[in-house]
């Protein structure tokens, strides 16, 4: 698609310090035949729109160089660099790793469990203000237990920490999704910017070869100094309109540097895979596969287990108990070892427990919103997606558009220079304003097909996200 950016007609400034004199000789005289372009002013040599190097200030332009591999290689690179060095994902991804632990925990209480308790105590016994024994005692204790029945609490609360582990899981797939999607708008803002600035840069180089034209123009004929005065002014508002460009490159690259580190690599060029708007039916159906819903059918699961984990906790549970303790008391004259074993089933039933309904009411309520905030979220991603396909279909038509606008822009800038070197039919400022619109044009171009990969992107990350399509 770079090609679109180029000149659709091939135009050279054709001497304009020649050709130009003879509009400064009176009208009565004949122009003499116009001269070789081997014998043009040496500023002419500026007037190449496919040289992008210095402009005529001595800026350097080594930042507007456009890699020439494949850009979706270097999108997916720079996606993976950016997953590797986030330390907000980072972040993310620990908090995953804690919900599982959450949820080994809970599984965990099924199972049996045993204590181990070892106390000792002095002992001073006394009759009537006589000391009649003296010693310490000696305690070991050991209980274990298992529930057998709760009405599947246990079980709900399980399924309540594996959907949150899910939870947990899509939150982190979300993130590695917002972050994929930045990279790339950074990265192609990065190339909008760089495209922008070769654009102006031929622009400058347009204009500083109208000023030399015009200043040995003007040196024949100082009735001419006004036209000299506005193509400098020309020229300071291209240059002006490129050192802009630049400072938005910079600050964007600045964003990047945040997000992939040092150094940059080269910018990227057009991308077709981004050039062309998915299937509006496919993306409809790709949107229940975002991470952000699957999040919110997690979440919705989620209370869901855990509402019936609080109506089970509140119904009677059966468990099976047991314990074996051992007493040994020593310095006195009951010396003794004592020895307790036992085991059993234990029933808690409940009896009163006066907030347990409101509890119970809570959890089902909390559910309900989740499901509602699922449903809305499902719904505001279609109505996104819509809007954002008929954005790009018109942005795509609007860049087709523009190409056929390139294509008559450049026709009259073309006649326009000739009428004004060669006819005299055409003033200066019409020259000026024949450039500008065209330059102007040419930027509307890129601006268009770069907003258009942006939603095209901005479409993906609704679905299974922006780096699949990529690979």
């Amino acid at each position: 698609m770079l090609y679109l950016l180029r000149p659709l007609v091939a135009l050279g400034f054709a001497a304009f310090g020649s050709l130009a004199l003879a509009q400064s000789r009176p009208a009565k005289t004949a122009a003499p035949p116009p001269a070789p372009v081997a014998e043009a002013p040496a500023g002419q040599g500026r007037c190449n729109e496919d040289d992008a190097g210095l402009s005529r200030l001595g800026r350097d332009m080594s930042a507007l160089e456009v890699q020439s591999g494949d850009p979706r290689a270097a999108l997916q690179t720079l996606i993976d660099t950016t997953l590797s060095r986030s330390k907000a994902l980072g972040a993310v991804r620990l908090l995953t790793d804690a919900a599982r632990s959450d949820l080994e925990e809970t599984r965990a209480m099924s199972l049996p469990t045993a204590t181990l308790s070892i106390g000792t105590t002095g002992i001073n016994q006394t009759v009537g203000g006589a000391t009649v024994g003296r010693g310490g005692q000696l305690s070991t204790t050991l209980s274990a237990g298992m529930p057998l029945w709760d009405f599947g609490r246990i079980a709900k609360l399980t399924e309540w920490r594996k959907e949150l582990a899910e939870v947990a899981q899509q939150g982190q797939r979300s993130a590695e999704e917002q972050l994929s999607l930045n990279v790339v708008t950074l990265a192609l803002d990065r190339s909008r910017y760089v495209l922008q600035g070769q654009v102006y840069t031929q622009y400058v180089r347009k204009m500083a070869c109208l000023v030399d034209a015009l200043e040995i123009i003007t040196k024949a004929d100082r009735g001419r100094a006004s036209e000299l005065v506005q193509a400098q002014k020309s020229l300071q508002q291209a240059d002006l309109s490129l050192e802009q460009t630049m400072s938005a490159l910079r600050q964007t690259e600045v964003r990047m540097r945040r997000l992939v580190g040092e150094p940059l690599p080269p910018s990227i060029g057009m991308t077709a895979q981004l050039s062309v708007m998915p299937d509006l039916e496919q993306m409809q159906s790709d949107i229940l596969l975002g991470a952000d819903v699957a999040q919110a059918e997690a979440q919705a699961r989620s209370q869901r287990s855990f509402a019936e984990s609080v109506i089970a906790g509140q119904k009677p549970t059966v468990s099976l108990t047991g314990s074996a303790s051992a007493i040994l008391r020593s310095g006195g004259p009951n010396d003794a070892r004592q020895t307790d074993i036992g085991a059993g089933v234990s029933v808690t039933i409940p009896i009163l427990q006066p907030g347990a309904h409101a509890q119970a009411s809570a959890a089902v309520q909390r559910y309900r919103a989740t499901v509602l905030q699922r449903d809305e979220a499902i719904e505001a991603k279609r109505y996104r997606l819509l809007e954002m396909n008929e954005v790009g279909v018109s942005t795509l038509d609007r860049a087709r558009r523009i190409v056929e606008i390139l294509r008559n822009s450049d026709r009259v800038r073309a006649s326009t220079l000739q009428q004004w070197q060669q006819l005299g039919r055409r003033s200066l400022f019409d020259v000026m304003a024949a450039e500008g619109d065209y330059y102007s044009m040419r930027v509307a171009h890129v601006n268009a097909m770069f907003d258009a990969q942006q939603i095209v992107a901005l479409i993906w990350s609704m679905g299974r996200g922006v780096a699949a399509p990529l690979r």
